[in-house]
C-alpha cells in the first residue's frame, strides 16, 4: 500500500510598502497532500512513485479543493547506477544551489535568475563517488508548451566531506519561463544562470554562502546561519541582488526566523523580512496605476501540522 502524508500550513501575514499600501491577511502558506510508493525490481533496484497536491486551508467557499500540483513523478534507483526519475520535482539546480530562497516558510523573494520550470523534468543523480555527485536535467518541452519546441537543461556537482558542502551548477534557460510557475513570464535573454553554494555544519550551527549570476540579468549573493537549540531553530540571512541594468538598480533583503517544534508532528514559526532597493518593489496605488517603492517589509506568524 502506498504511504499518504500531508500537512496543513496556516499563517497570518502583514505586508507594508514605503508610502504604500499596508495589509493583513490570514492565507494558506502552501498545505499540500501526497502519496509515495517504492518496491523492489529486482535485487538493487527500487522503482518509486510520489504525487503530491496542493489545496487552500484558509478559505471553505469558492471552490478550493484541490488546486495545483506541486510534484508528480516516477523513476527507478540504485546503489550502483544512482537515480533517474521524470515527472515534476523540484529542478537540479534548484536542488544544489538556491537553497536560501527555499529554507524560510513564507520566502525571501530573491532566488537566482534560472527560467527552467519544475515540470516535464527527466533528471539524473548519481551515487556518491567519495563525497562527490553529479546531477543532470533536462526539460523536454514539446510543440504544444508554451514558446514552442525546447529542451533547456541544467548541470550540477555536489561534493559533501565531513560538515562541508560544496555545490556548482548551471541552467541553460533555453525554455521559455512563462512555463514555469514559479517564474512566469518571458525570459529575459538567453544566457547560462550559473551558481555556487558553500555550506558548513559545525556542531548546532548551519552556515550557507551562495552566489548566482546571469549575464545581462543580475547577480545575486546571499549568506545565511542555522543554529539549532533543542527544539528551537534560529535562522538569519542576507541577500543581495545587482541588476545588470545602465542604472545600476540594487536590492536585498534581510530575513528573521525563529522556530519552535510543539512535537514531532507540528511545529510554530515567526519570521521577519527587511527589504531595500533602488524602486524595484511594485504595488498598485490607490488609482490602479503600477507605483515603485524602494522600502518593503513583512512579518509572518504560522503554524503547521504535518503526518
Amino acid at each position: 500500500m502506498p504511504e499518504i502524508y500531508g500537512n496543513i500550513q496556516l499563517a497570518v501575514v502583514h505586508d507594508n510598502y514605503d508610502n504604500g499600501p499596508s495589509t493583513l491577511d490570514f492565507a494558506d502558506n502552501g498545505s499540500t497532500i501526497g502519496f509515495k510508493h517504492d518496491h523492489e525490481i529486482a535485487p538493487g533496484v527500487v522503482g518509486f512513485l510520489k504525487a503530491e497536491m496542493e489545496f487552500s486551508a484558509d478559505q471553505k467557499g469558492g471552490g478550493q479543493g484541490l488546486t495545483d500540483l506541486d510534484e508528480a513523478y516516477i523513476g527507478v534507483k540504485g546503489d550502483r547506477f544512482g537515480k533517474i526519475w521524470v515527472g515534476s520535482d523540484d529542478s537540479t539546480y534548484e536542488t544544489a544551489i538556491d537553497e536560501i530562497y527555499n529554507h524560510y516558510e513564507y520566502g525571501t523573494g530573491v532566488g537566482g535568475s534560472y527560467d527552467t520550470g519544475e515540470g516535464d523534468l527527466v533528471q539524473y543523480q548519481s551515487p556518491s563517488w567519495g563525497g562527490l555527485k553529479v546531477g543532470a536535467a533536462v526539460q523536454v518541452n514539446g510543440d504544444s508548451k508554451a514558446g514552442s519546441k525546447s529542451y533547456p537543461y541544467q548541470l550540477a556537482a555536489m561534493y559533501e566531506m565531513d560538515g562541508l558542502e560544496l555545490a556548482l551548477a548551471m541552467d541553460s534557460n533555453d525554455g521559455n519561463s512563462s512555463y514555469s510557475s514559479s517564474k512566469a513570464g518571458s525570459d529575459p535573454n538567453n544566457e547560462n544562470t550559473y551558481g555556487l553554494r558553500a555550506s558548513y555544519n559545525l556542531d548546532n550551527l548551519r552556515v550557507t554562502g551562495e552566489y548566482q549570476t546571469r549575464k545581462d540579468v543580475s547577480d545575486v549573493y546571499g549568506v545565511m546561519g542555522i543554529y539549532t537549540m533543542g527544539a528551537n531553530t534560529f535562522s538569519a540571512s542576507y541577500q543581495l541582488e545587482d541588476f545588470d541594468t545602465p542604472d545600476n538598480l540594487k536590492s536585498d533583503v534581510w530575513a528573521l526566523q525563529a522556530l519552535h517544534n510543539l512535537s514531532d508532528n507540528m511545529y510554530v514559526w515567526i519570521e521577519g523580512y527587511m527589504y531595500s532597493g533602488d524602486k524595484v518593489y511594485k504595488y498598485t496605488n490607490v488609482q490602479g496605476n503600477d507605483a515603485y517603492t524602494d522600502r518593503r517589509s513583512i512579518a509572518a506568524v504560522g503554524a503547521v501540522y504535518y503526518f
